[in-house]
């Protein structure tokens, strides 16, 4: 992207918006520069907790880009977003027309042209993107523009245009592929300062709703009271209709569509809904609402009841799925329901973690409460300035997080990366969480605080090593720059580099390391200070990487290629090894083997 100065219609500064109050705050973004807007909104509006690693793979902005600045992809949540920033630095009314355009060539360029005609960064994101749709592990392709001047219907007209050309795309090249959204959104101010209060405040619908239900009960606690009851599908059809996503303003994930299988828990439910209605309130958990009000009475023998606002805390799947069927469910379609009323901050915040939506990524939540997690959050209280929470974020943390907070998918990437699978580090990092066999290989009595610190550093000094050589200037830039910078442009290159310096751990430390969980910096080494004692060893591997690049041309999808590639790796480390004696020894002065 440009960090363009618009010709000004007025010298007066932007008026800023709570973005911008953000942006001033998250220091931690600064060094993506122009970036950064665009880099938080895409953390606040998919509940990213590592953004960090996100960048290092998602960002292609370079003169190079076709216009694309970031191309996300995320199996897990089946979501793909491709992103152009702007960030205007003198008002205007509205940002340019023909940057909402250039949008048009990217999406092109990304589905359509030949992946041989494609500069590096974009062939890796083209590859990328182009195996998630093949794979049918994408059903939603968002498309923005996100800029920090007000929107305008020129833009938005254009952007109608690039989501008709994204359609027709995935149509022709992706045959059988049936995406549930393609839609291109101008992301300028009123949209940021939308999403920024969705992720903020709990309630955003506050109308007040009637309706008859079949009766129900009212129970209460210290600082809550709630009525559970049942309601028809076909109101639930009716306010989905009418408000989309802010019904799910309190819910740490919005609803992730669905795909037409058999194993696709949502499209089951639409299923059911509209065919099996007798069934429906036996075969679903139902939903917990939030609201500000509830009252009820019974008259002339009917059960009214009114609540005013309402925030579906569980139950975004079973809401979403109900209010995209074509058509309201029959009559005989129920769900079980309970209404909240709270008005204490934390106990509300309380009932949205606690209430968290139980679709497959959610269970990772409920992990902060296992021994292994409890004990390392305890031995983290010791190491300086680390704050580990054992679970993925909670539902403020992608405004703001704490500076020194370790993300627990950075966690469990960082470990998958040091014990040789960086596959799994890459394309598998969720399915640690829901998994107990693949949990319990990162998690268990081996796994002490230092070690993950260790783990994590490494991770973090590769993605900043690319980082620095990003911001190397082209003209400055040596052949061998050139070389690496092609390698980093590879989706999963940090990964797999990563990985491969960690197996070399034997030859650099000249000592056996039968059991690598014992290996740490020790208990009073921070994340920070770790990171700069592995800055020397990654910049002394980096020349090596061309062993690497076999595994990156396959995406980091096959575990034999990517073990051939670092295997040849580590051979190349340990015949060059006299030349780097110096780096090993500093290095190895730092590191503890354990008992």
């Amino acid at each position: 992207m440009k960090n363009e100065t618009v010709a000004a219609e007025s010298a007066s500064p932007i008026s800023p918006n709570p973005i911008d109050h953000v942006l001033s705050e998250r220091t931690d973004l600064s060094k993506y520069g122009p970036n950064a807007r665009m880099l938080l909104v895409l953390q606040i509006r998919l509940t990213i907790d590592d953004i960090d690693t996100v960048a290092s793979t998602a960002l292609t902005d370079d003169p190079l880009d076709k216009k694309c600045d970031l191309v996300y992809v995320d199996r897990d949540n089946g979501v793909a977003v491709i992103a152009q920033a702007f960030e205007a630095t003198v008002i205007k009314a509205a940002a340019k027309q023909n940057k909402a355009s250039d949008l048009n060539t990217g999406v092109s360029w990304l589905l359509s042209r030949p992946l041989e005609e494609l500069p590096p960064a974009l062939q890796a994101a083209a590859k990328e993107l182009r195996a998630a749709l093949e794979d049918h592990a994408i059903h939603q392709l968002h498309i923005w523009f996100v800029h920090n001047l007000d929107e305008s219907k020129n833009v938005g007209d254009e952007l109608k245009t690039v989501e008709h050309t994204a359609r027709n795309a995935v149509a022709t090249n992706f045959p059988g592929v049936l995406l549930d959204e393609v839609v291109a959104v101008e992301v300028g101010r009123d949209t940021q300062i939308e999403w920024y209060n969705e992720h903020q405040t709990p309630i955003l619908v506050t109308e007040t709703f009637k309706l008859e239900v079949t009766g129900g009960y009212e129970t209460t606690g210290s600082d809550w009271k709630a009525y559970a009851t049942t309601v028809p599908a076909s109101w639930i059809h009716s306010i989905f209709q009418t408000h989309k996503g802010k019904l799910f303003s309190a819910n740490l994930r919005d609803y992730l569509g669905s795909k037409a299988n058999d194993k696709n828990i949502n499209h089951q439910i639409k299923l059911t809904a509209s065919q099996d209605g007798g069934h429906f309130w036996a075969f679903n958990n139902g939903l917990t609402v939030l609201v500000n009000g509830i009252h009820w009475e019974t008259i002339d023998q009917k059960t009214i009841l009114e609540v005013k606002g309402l925030s579906i805390v569980n139950g975004a799947q079973t809401t979403g799925a109900i209010g995209s069927l074509p058509a309201p469910p029959p009559s005989t379609s129920e769900v079980q329901i309970r209404f909240i009323q709270c008005t204490k901050p934390d106990t509300v915040r309380d009932i949205i973690i606690n209430n968290n939506s139980q679709n497959r990524l959610e269970v990772a939540d409920f992990r902060s409460n296992d021994a292994v997690q409890k004990r390392l959050k305890k031995e983290f209280e010791s190491i300086p300035d680390a704050e580990y929470r054992g679970r993925r974020g909670g539902y403020e943390d992608s405004v703001k997080p704490p500076k020194n907070l370790l993300p627990s998918d950075a966690c469990v990437q960082a470990l998958a990366i040091m014990h040789q699978h960086p596959v799994v580090a890459y394309n598998q990092k969720s399915q640690v969480w829901t998994d107990d066999q693949l949990y319990s290989k990162y998690f268990s009595e081996q796994t002490h605080a230092p070690h993950i610190v260790f783990s994590f550093a490494l991770m973090r000094s590769v993605e900043a090593a690319k980082l620095q050589l990003r911001k190397k200037p082209a003209d400055q830039q040596t052949s061998d720059d050139k070389a690496l910078n092609d390698f980093f442009s590879g989706r999963g290159s940090l990964f797999v580099l990563a990985s491969a310096i960690a197996s070399c751990l034997e030859i650099v430390t000249a000592k056996p390391l039968p059991n690598v969980f014992r290996v740490s910096f020790g208990s009073k080494v921070s994340p920070t200070k770790a990171q700069a004692y592995w800055a020397p060893l990654v910049e002394a591997m980096l020349p090596f990487c061309a062993q690497l690049q076999p595994a990156v041309d396959n995406v980091l999808r096959d575990e034999k290629i990517v073990a051939t590639a670092v295997g040849s790796f580590r051979s190349v480390v340990s015949s060059v090894k006299k030349y780097h004696t110096q780096v090993f020894l500093e290095f190895t002065k730092h590191v503890e083997i354990g008992d």
